[in-house]
Order: C-alpha cells, then sequence, then structure tokens
C-alpha cells in the first residue's frame, strides 16, 4: 500500500504547476519514503535522519519559492481533484479485487520477518557500514559545498536572490 501511495504521489506531482503545491507533494512522498525505509530496517534512525535532512531541504526551497513568487495565485483545479480520486479509486478496487493479494500479503509479511530473524544481510543498514558507506559521505561532502557556496552568494548581495528592479 505505501509504494501504490509513493507512486500516486510520483504521477500526480507531473500535473502540478505551482511550486507550493510542488513542495506539499514532495512532503508527503518524504513522509512516506522515511516510513518505508524505517519499515525495511531495524529501527528509524537512519530513515529519521533522511527525513530530518529533506524537510530542512524542503524549508529552504519554501522560503525561496515564497521570496521569488510571492504573489502568484494558487488555483485549484478540480479536473487534477477528480483525477486524484479516480486513480485513488481505482487502485483500492484492483487491491480488493485480487484475493490473491490479500492472501498471499500476510504470508510475505511473516516470511520476510523470519528472514529478518535468520538472514541479517536482508537489513537496510549493511549501506552505512564500511564498503557502502562512501557514497553517503560524499553526499555529505556534497550538501556542505552547496551549502558553503549558496552562503556566499547571499552574503555577497546581503539580501535575497530576488532582482530588485
Amino acid at each position: 500500500m505505501l509504494l501504490l501511495m509513493i507512486m500516486m504521489m510520483s504521477i500526480l506531482s507531473c500535473f502540478m504547476n505551482h511550486p507550493l503545491t510542488l513542495g506539499f507533494i514532495l512532503l508527503i512522498q518524504t513522509i512516506l519514503v522515511a516510513i518505508l525505509t524505517g519499515l525495511m530496517s531495524l529501527n528509524f534512525w537512519s530513515s529519521y535522519i533522511i527525513f530530518l535532512v529533506m524537510i530542512g531541504g524542503l524549508l529552504i526551497l519554501f522560503v525561496y519559492m515564497t521570496s521569488v513568487a510571492s504573489n502568484e495565485k494558487f488555483k485549484f483545479s478540480f479536473k487534477l481533484f477528480l483525477l486524484t480520486i479516480f486513480m485513488t479509486l481505482m487502485a483500492l478496487m484492483m487491491l480488493s479485487l485480487d484475493n490473491f493479494f490479500f492472501s498471499q500479503k500476510f504470508k510475505m509479511i511473516e516470511i520476510f520477518s523470519m528472514q529478518e530473524k535468520i538472514n541479517p544481510q536482508f537489513f537496510i543498514n549493511k549501506f552505512i557500514n564500511f564498503p557502502h558507506n562512501m557514497i553517503y559521505l560524499i553526499i555529505v561532502i556534497y550538501l556542505l559545498i552547496t551549502l558553503i557556496a549558496v552562503v556566499k552568494i547571499t552574503m555577497k548581495t546581503k539580501g535575497t536572490l530576488r532582482k530588485n528592479f
């Protein structure tokens, strides 16, 4: 169900045209991915940290977009609302009509929980350990360099990034 909701949010983001609605879709997507990765690991710490980093980035995007496009009107599209309702109902109907899905769902949960106890190679925490942690280190360094660059750019003008005419 989480994967279905993540996929629907990704499809729905293609139809959005206002930056604040895209930010809201990204916030929902972040919450869903954090829940999914938390359920895949032994604890929720890694997903919690990813969630906090994404929320920090969303706050920066929100401040930037409100300073650049502060007077833009938000138009509610009734067609998009109907499309979302239709996609949700179709997905729920497809899941409810498939009796095999519900019978196999609980078996898969039991098998996955037994494999976690027996075979720890399915844990998501192994990606934070030595051979695979270099990608995380590169991402952290990249974010630090980007943060320093943005601070230097904004300190030159001592104000917003928008031009005043």
